[in-house]
């Protein structure tokens, strides 16, 4: 689990934080092929990766910033956030949810319109140290009891190889954002486009530069970044299940919130 230590007094506070969030910087930017994204890089092993829908109550948190209260709360600092999957217009997931509470939804083998029916579709699941994204049916076969699980689609990258039905010349362009998990089953990297781009774009991203076996599209259009180090804190229509990361104590950081910046 991710740990930030603090000092004792004032002054050692600040010198703790600006140590702890230069060492602890989990989030960065990168370019690949012209196009602008956030990469969010952390460790199954030893990093506390969650998903969130609702509290112990079941009141739904929805914004980045009710996430982190409640974490502060628990003398826990939300280190990062994105959205964990799709979901209804009440805000209910789509398919498969697995999180503290239990499970919200099973796994959705359904045929369907738009891009979670785009099948293969997936689950990224975490259990005991470990991270992994199976297609659906696969997930079902291996028996897999997850700690965490969020089911979404299309896959992006399946055992190495782009989703045999993304376009290279598509020409949607959204906001994207997505998951993948390396080959030792605990390095999971979150991406976000910090611009419009085409699936074609957004799956290469994983394949060509991130070098994940497997990946897997979370959402699009309203997708949204909450990382601390970066102050990026941005908000929007409420949302449905979050991905995130906590550490054991809180540590003092601008998280204001902001809007989402597309270039165009």
């Amino acid at each position: 689990m991710l740990k930030l230590y603090v000092g004792s007094t004032l002054a050692l506070i600040a010198a703790c934080s600006s140590a702890n969030i230069a060492e602890n910087s989990p989030c960065e930017p990168v370019s690949f092929r012209d196009d602008a994204y956030i990469i969010c890089r952390f460790d199954a092993g030893t990093d506390d990766i969650q998903m969130f829908h609702s509290d112990a109550s079941g009141q739904p948190y929805s914004q980045f910033d009710r996430l982190s209260e409640a974490m502060a709360a628990q003398n826990k600092t939300l280190v990062f956030a994105m959205n964990g999957g799709m979901y209804h217009e009440d805000r209910q997931p789509v398919g498969y949810y697995q999180d503290r509470y239990g499970e919200r939804a099973m796994v959705n083998t359904n045929d369907g319109p738009g891009n979670f029916h785009l099948k293969p579709n997936g689950v990224f699941w975490l259990n005991d140290g470990s991270a992994g994204i199976l297609e659906s049916q696969r997930f079902l076969d291996a028996g897999i009891t997850a700690d965490y699980a969020s089911q979404s689609g299309p896959m992006l990258v399946i055992d190495g190889e782009l989703h045999p039905q993304i376009n290279p010349e598509g020409r949607s362009r959204k906001r994207r954002n997505g998951v993948g998990v390396a080959a030792d089953n605990q390095t999971v990297i979150f991406a976000i486009s910090d611009e419009p781009v085409s699936f074609f774009e957004f799956s290469s991203l994983f394949k060509d530069m991130l070098g994940t076996p497997n990946a897997l599209y979370l959402d699009g259009q309203v997708s949204r970044l909450y990382a601390p180090n970066l102050k990026r804190n941005e908000t929007g229509p409420d949302l449905g299940p979050f991905v995130g990361v906590i550490a054991n104590t809180l540590v003092g950081s601008d998280t204001r919130a902001t809007q989402p910046t597309n270039k165009t």
